[in-house]
């Protein structure tokens, strides 16, 4: 069967390699289609962990990929929770050491991810008709960092306030949600 296909053929790497990078994504205003600033499930693998990996391997892990959101999978490989950044740099971690009478080494994701039942999303079909501005407008809300988006049980989409600021062209401190927002609202006033 394989006689059908002639080898590919191999040459040395050019030199000095590198990895290609990301396209960036395009910039963006407030009335854009809230779609452009969607991380999209169904083209970029999402980031993941399982829920008895410690809190420093879920941290390596979004160092690692460059995100600041992990969804928490459980053995079924469905989703358990969420785990964030600011679950990792905030109070959460220490406030559960402190409880437990425990070092940060024995917290695990389970112990301080976001379960799967306070979990929300906003459908895919509701986005296909909000602009941007709907978007930030539902993050400055919440005071959240991430919004899922879901269509029905299959989780599709992520819109962070990180990618946004960027495709806006706002740099911004992606630990603090208030300056966040005080930021973008500056930079699009100014």
């Amino acid at each position: 069967m394989t006689s059908d296909y002639a080898p590919l053929i191999l040459k040395p790497l050019d030199r000095p390699a590198r990895l290609a990078d990301l396209p960036m994504p395009s910039r963006v205003g407030l009335d854009a289609p809230a779609e452009s600033v969607m991380t999209d499930l169904r083209e970029a693998r999402a980031g993941y962990i399982s829920p008895d990996r410690s809190v420093a391997e879920a941290q390596a892990a979004m160092t690692g990929r460059g995100v600041r959101l992990l969804f928490v999978l459980d053995e079924a490989r469905e989703i358990a929770g969420v785990l964030t950044m600011t679950d990792l740099a905030g109070e959460k971690v220490v406030r559960f050491m402190q409880d437990r009478g425990i070092a940060r080494g024995d917290v695990t994701v389970g112990d301080v991810m976001t379960p799967a039942g306070e979990l929300q999303a906003v459908s895919l079909a509701q986005v296909k008709g909000m602009r941007v501005g709907h978007v930030v407008a539902t993050l400055k809300a919440t005071g959240r960092q991430h919004i899922t988006v879901a269509d029905g049980n299959c989780v599709c989409g992520v819109f962070s306030t990180q990618r946004i600021a960027r495709q806006l062209g706002i740099a911004f401190d992606t630990f603090a949600v208030a300056s966040t927002f005080a930021e973008i609202e500056a930079a699009l006033a100014g």
